[in-house]
């Protein structure tokens, strides 16, 4: 069966809870489908794509172009210096221009609050592809490739384990919405904040299956285990500092042979030595390159659900 598109026709993403369960299955199932060749049509043919960078990018940048032109569409790429935005020109007005010549906007900020004023101050749909807050893309890609790996979400049980931090939030929702069990380990202070869980308690009923904790142990029946960089972009000062207190939370071959069976996840890039060993981010159960993969369809099927079918 080929997946119905358009039900987020115009809408912005910001967050994976921008989303319902029934919305987000849709997602991942036309993803699922766009890689197994079930569906090619290009819904933005003659549309235009405009994409903001306020921070670096390599597999968002990519992944991004790529999909465009293989639904048919043109980009334009504006890095730091293009737009400077919030200096040279305000946010919302940078938006209101990009209204006049583009379809879709799609924006890695350095904060959260920036990223709601552009979607605000946009008549076109906005996606988040990457914030300080949330990292919606790469979840969509992550639930596809556990899907992949492991089968039906619904029997898995993901452990994260890190810092609380863009990954971790958008995690949650996503467990929230489709009833996985998620762990998420932190040291001591940095747990996802409380508005986070907050949010997820509102946006779905498996918010029961969320469980915080300190204990790097806590692994049982685990069958994914993901990580993250200790210190994201804007975070250097803090290095020295997190890598004293996570080096107990490093993902090590000793770590993941007592989680049996488990695959291991990383959003990349990998801070190799630090969060994840050569021996385990190289090893056979890792599948962060199929994650890589899949952020191309994850991010294809998307575009295609906010954009529509073009009508005859």
């Amino acid at each position: 069966m080929i997946p119905a598109v358009a039900s987020l026709r115009g809408r912005d993403f910001l967050d994976v809870g921008d989303l319902d369960p029934a919305e987000l299955r849709s997602v991942l199932e036309l993803a699922h489908a766009i890689k197994a060749g079930r569906w090619a049509e290009r819904p933005l043919e003659g549309r235009h794509v405009a994409m903001l960078f306020q921070k670096p990018s390599h597999r968002t940048r990519v992944s991004f172009e790529v999909g465009i032109a293989r639904l048919g569409g043109t980009t334009t790429t504006l890095g730091e210096q293009d737009v400077q935005l919030g200096r040279r020109e305000s946010v919302r007005d940078a938006a209101r221009v990009l209204d006049r010549y583009v379809d879709l906007i799609v924006a890695r900020m350095r904060t959260h609050a920036d990223m709601i004023q552009l979607a605000a101050a946009a008549e076109k749909p906005v996606i988040n592809a990457l914030t300080d807050r949330s990292h919606p893309c790469q979840i969509l890609a992550d639930l596809m490739t556990l899907e992949e790996a492991c089968g039906p979400l619904n029997e898995q049980r993901v452990v994260y384990i890190g810092d609380g931090n863009n990954i971790a939030t958008s995690l949650i929702e996503a467990a929230a919405l489709l009833g996985f069990r998620l762990t998420v380990i932190t040291p001591p202070g940095y747990e996802p904040l409380e508005p986070v869980l907050e949010r997820a308690g509102r946006i779905g009923s498996g918010t029961g299956r969320v469980l915080i904790s300190n204990d790097v142990a806590a692994l049982d029946g685990a069958t994914a285990i993901y990580t993250d960089v200790w210190a994201s972009m804007g975070q250097e000062d803090q290095r020295a500092t997190r890598r004293q207190l996570f080096a107990p939370y490093q993902v090590n071959q000793s770590l993941m042979d007592s989680a049996r069976g488990a695959v291991f996840l990383h959003c990349l890039p990998a801070h190799r030595g630090e969060e994840v060993t050569d021996e385990v981010i190289d090893g056979p159960r890792s599948i962060v390159f199929d994650q890589a993969g899949n952020r191309l369809y994850a991010q294809m099927a998307l575009m295609a659900q906010i954009i529509g079918t073009r009508p005859a």
